[in-house]
């Protein structure tokens, strides 16, 4: 399954070059909860796309992200100065007598103290790293969807809830962000031929058993070049609970140099000429879907150990 993604981080390309329109309403929105919803995920790179903002809205939206951070630093810098403390009461009690338990704390204190150093760089950082683009399950991304007649771009969380499911749905089923090319017509028939979707990136990642041990892999195609992942997409609703728009992609068997690396699943990137047609699609004809599913990008997929 494809657990985790690189975004393609260059937001006018996915958007000019393909002729969407950003919602950017979606977005502040997006950016509002998150100031309530603290375990709402967004890589850096989404937020970089309102570092230099030209409109109203966008002068908002980059207003919220730098409250959010100032806020999150200073929870973590409560959380340092606690460890900071702790690892030196640790020492102290050291220095008189070796104790199981002084030694424990002393390493706990240094690993949460090295987490909250990192944690607070990562804030401060202005230049992007590729580890900024990453998602995981939960995250949310850029993805492009047809509305109202035209290409949109809107937020979405990356991990599916179809609508009219209770919301503990994200627990019994937590692997409900990538799609099954084989289930498209059963559990996701409400989705497939009605609400579709595309998501870019640049690369993606799998987990892989190796010597029985696992190991994260990083597939990118060669030469290097965007992807415009096929996905589903659903707007739930419910009561007294904020709307959750939320997506995932489609996967299919893998090529023979995933399948050689250890992995039995891939996403499906598709042909640029298919985009509308597959953002548009027409539930009475399932077998044109199939044909662009078929009729796809086929990169070489080369592989490494993810950093």
């Amino acid at each position: 399954m494809c657990y985790s993604a690189q975004l393609d981080a260059a937001f006018h390309r996915f958007v000019k070059e393909h002729g969407a329109i950003l919602d950017i309403h979606a977005f502040k929105r997006m950016y509002e909860e998150r100031g309530d919803v603290t375990k709402m995920k967004i890589p850096r790179a989404v937020d970089a796309w309102f570092s230099a903002p030209v409109s109203e809205e966008e002068a908002s939206i980059r207003t919220l992200i730098a409250d959010y951070d100032s806020a999150e630093a200073a929870i973590i810098e409560q959380e340092l100065f606690k460890q900071k403390k702790r690892l030196a009461d640790a020492e102290r009690s050291l220095q008189s007598k070796t104790t199981k338990a002084a030694t424990e704390s002393r390493r706990i204190a240094g690993n949460k103290i090295d987490w909250a150093l990192r944690k607070l760089a990562a804030l401060r950082r202005t230049a992007l790293l590729p580890e900024d683009s990453r998602i995981f399950p939960g995250w949310y991304a850029p993805v492009m969807i047809w509305e109202n007649g035209q290409r949109v771009v809107k937020p979405m969380r990356y991990q599916c809830r179809p609508a009219g499911l209770p919301a503990e749905f994200d627990i019994t089923r937590p692997g409900c962000y990538n799609a099954r090319r084989d289930n498209l017509e059963r559990f996701w028939r409400h989705q497939f031929g009605v609400t579709h979707g595309l998501m870019q990136v640049n690369a993606f990642y799998e987990n892989v058993e190796r010597d029985g041990k696992n190991q994260v892999l990083e597939f990118r195609p060669n030469p290097p070049q965007p992807m415009l992942v096929a996905c589903l997409w659903s707007h739930w609703q419910g009561a007294g609970q904020p709307d959750l728009w939320s997506f995932a992609a489609i996967t299919d068997e893998p090529p023979p140099e995933i399948s050689a690396a250890g992995h039995d699943r891939v996403i499906i990137p598709i042909k640029a000429e298919h985009i509308d047609a597959w953002l548009n699609p027409d539930p009475n004809n399932l077998a044109a879907l199939y044909a662009i599913l078929d009729d796809r990008e086929r990169p070489y997929y080369e592989h490494r150990m993810a950093a």
